[in-house]
């Protein structure tokens, strides 16, 4: 009887450890280094700007028309949805351009202005064309130019077929989880936010 009660008490532990801290790394920004601007056109350096809080990080290109959007909005629906939590203030959102070619700081300004977003913890960043493939490269994010075509007026239109992904990362720059950002669950971001608290 004594047996059958450990191994229920150690089977009880396991299974409560195991439930406890299901969010392993499963990447890491915190040695590497990225100089960018920001959509006020300010330096940032990222990850630095989101050591110590926890963020939601998206991968985007402003002139995409389908997956960027969804994942924006979706930001948009954690952000919220954290808010109504009482938590928002513990978590930073940040919005990496793929295509700095196009996405300068005030595209990327005017971006989240049209969406009307809250960008008192919304960072959106852009950079050199090095750096920012360096940096998704880490994040295990692919974006490679596909189909273009050439308007009327001889402008090329040019779009990504690239990886659809939202990051969530802890306060040392670990990437804890990842989610596909046009189709994410919000209550299971936002559990998870709580997980890392």
């Amino acid at each position: 009887m004594k047996i059958i009660k450990s191994a229920l008490i150690f089977l009880s532990i396991f299974i409560f450890a195991s439930c406890w801290n299901d969010l392993e790394i499963e990447g890491n920004f915190g040695t590497a280094h990225f100089n960018l601007v920001d959509q006020n056109n300010s330096p940032q350096k990222f990850p630095e700007i989101i050591k110590g809080k926890i963020a939601i990080v998206g991968y985007i290109f402003t002139n995409c028309p389908d997956i960027c959007p969804l994942t924006t909005n979706n930001m948009r629906l954690i952000q919220d949805e954290l808010k109504k939590e009482n938590i928002n203030n513990e978590v930073e959102f940040v919005s990496i351009s793929f295509d700095p070619e196009a996405d300068t700081p005030e595209v990327l300004k005017k971006f989240a202005e049209i969406r009307d977003l809250d960008l008192n913890n919304w960072t959106f960043l852009t950079g050199e064309k090095t750096t920012t493939d360096s940096l998704i490269k880490e994040a295990g994010v692919i974006a490679v130019v596909g189909d273009s075509t050439i308007t009327k007026d001889g402008k090329t239109i040019y779009y990504f077929v690239h990886t659809d992904r939202i990051s969530l990362v802890d306060g040392e720059g670990n990437i804890r989880k990842n989610y596909p950002g046009s189709k994410v669950n919000i209550e299971e971001v936002v559990a998870d936010v709580k997980k890392l608290l």
